[in-house]
């Protein structure tokens, strides 16, 4: 099956709906994502088709930098030492209401936007989370605020983060680390899904180690006692570790590979490396089994008698979530209204489900009603969660595939690329949008919104946990 490209008609649907009982700000933001729609479209499929991977986002970041120019925003390249974020904003003084887009691709997913699985580029990268859309629509709801700005209908700052890597180093990281957020009222982030949804569940922290041992080589077979083995330190490592799984919180994640473990059989191994990540729904959790982790590879090497080194490469911490905040959203969401699809394009998702082979669930544009949160967040890390312990952060969760599609699979990267992802722009465009023409206009929504982030951020001072080095940007 051919991928559905309608004309633009397909969406009047979405275009016109809901527009009855708007505000005056808030009927501007629907005008303006209407007027901007082709291009914000053309915007996402750009970069759907770069499918440029972490830190490598030269394209796409550039394209969205530049259209932000020529929309009038005052643009700063290259911030936080990464040659591909960037921050567009327009305006004065407070409030200072951001909003995040990321851009960045998944390895090996390049996939042509069709229901058969087949790549655009044999071997290429693909957005297999969506980030294509991901940018364009935040852009698109900052550039509908700039205009109500620019017309004098808003008094206040917008300001557009160009958020590279997020599928790797997470450089929102590296740009909190530098202090980018910390004048913000609130900031507000989207990410595709398979419901339109308030997004009201946190997520894990994670923190990711290396784990290197250092021993003695010699020959296995004929003097073997003259080695010390690296390998059997990272072995020992990796028993700790699994006998540490009966005595840690439910919530608590831990998984590894081997980076090195020798060359061949009949040369003990004078070096060896595990890889770890620990994750739970707390950061605090994670750092306590850190401290356990740090003692297990001590024990295992003095077992082995070899040397060792734990390296931190990165952490990130656990989204702290906004209800107020979530509040003002959905109800924005439902304003918009759902979002309608074509014969066709239903058609396209029960077939793509099939061919993965899943069960064919439809596609699901409704607005599903605001949740109640979970103590423990389902799997996943993201960098968003840094942010959000810095500045109230809004969330939202808009369908750009069919219901309980694969995530970071083709089935998403075909979606994102044809019109059931081009809805989705819209959708979020208007509905950001929305939101942040409240938080411009109501004082009290964004001092109520404070107030619950004070109360669950608690004593806690946020601190990167990052190695005291810049970025690990490519040389070339």
């Amino acid at each position: 099956m051919k991928p559905v490209l309608l004309p633009l008609l397909f969406f009047s649907q979405l275009l016109f709906a809901q527009k009855t009982n708007l505000s005056a700000n808030k009927n501007a933001v629907f005008t303006s994502v209407e007027k901007h729609q082709q291009e914000l479209i053309k915007l996402s499929d750009q970069i759907w088709g770069f499918a440029e991977i972490a830190l490598r986002e030269t394209k796409s970041s550039k394209l969205l930098a530049d259209y932000a120019e020529a929309q009038g925003f005052r643009v700063t390249r290259g911030v936080a030492e990464m040659p591909t974020a960037f921050i567009a904003e327009f305006g004065s003084g407070k409030p200072i209401i951001g909003v995040l887009g990321e851009f960045d691709a998944l390895p090996g997913l390049s996939q042509k936007s069709q229901t058969t699985k087949e790549a655009l580029v044999t071997g290429a990268a693909g957005h297999g989370c969506g980030h294509n859309m991901f940018g364009a629509a935040s852009l698109g709801a900052a550039l509908s605020i700039k205009e109500l700005i620019a017309a004098g209908k808003l008094k206040g700052t917008i300001r557009f983060y160009g958020t590279p890597a997020e599928e790797d180093i997470g450089g929102k990281v590296y740009m909190a680390r530098a202090g980018l957020f910390n004048d913000l009222d609130v900031c507000l982030d989207w990410h595709p899904d398979y419901e339109n949804k308030a997004g009201i569940q946190s997520s894990q922290a994670v923190i990711d180690y290396d784990i290197s041992f250092k021993g003695k080589s010699a020959h296995a077979a004929s003097d073997p006692w003259n080695g010390r083995s690296a390998l059997d330190a990272a072995e020992l490592f990796n028993i700790g570790i699994n006998f540490l799984r009966e005595h840690v919180r439910p919530s608590v994640r831990m998984h590894y590979v081997y980076k090195k473990a020798g060359d061949v059989p009949n040369v003990i191994p004078e070096e060896a490396s595990v890889w770890l990540w620990i994750r739970d729904s707390k950061r605090k959790g994670v750092a306590e089994v850190a401290e356990r982790m740090k003692n297990i590879a001590k024990g295992a090497a003095l077992m082995a008698g070899v040397d060792y080194e734990v390296k931190l490469n990165r952490g990130m911490y656990e989204l702290l979530i906004n209800e107020t905040g979530a509040k003002a959203l959905q109800s924005n969401m439902n304003l918009v209204g759902p979002v309608s699809y074509t014969t066709q394009e239903l058609a396209f998702g029960d077939s793509i489900m099939k061919q993965y082979g899943l069960e064919a669930k439809g596609i699901n544009g409704s607005i599903k009603p605001l949740e109640t949160t979970k103590p423990d967040p389902p799997g996943g890390s993201t960098d968003v969660g840094d942010v959000s312990n810095i500045v109230p952060e809004i969330s939202l969760l808009a369908t750009t595939a069919p219901f309980e599609a694969p995530w970071h699979s083709w089935v998403v990267v075909a979606c994102g690329g044809m019109a059931i992802g081009h809805k989705a722009i819209v959708f979020v465009s208007k509905t950001l949008g929305s939101t942040m023409v409240d938080l411009f206009e109501n004082e009290k929504l964004r001092a109520d919104i404070k107030e619950e982030f004070l109360k669950r951020k608690g004593i806690e001072v946020w601190k990167a946990m990052l190695p005291d080095a810049p970025p690990p940007v490519p040389k070339n």
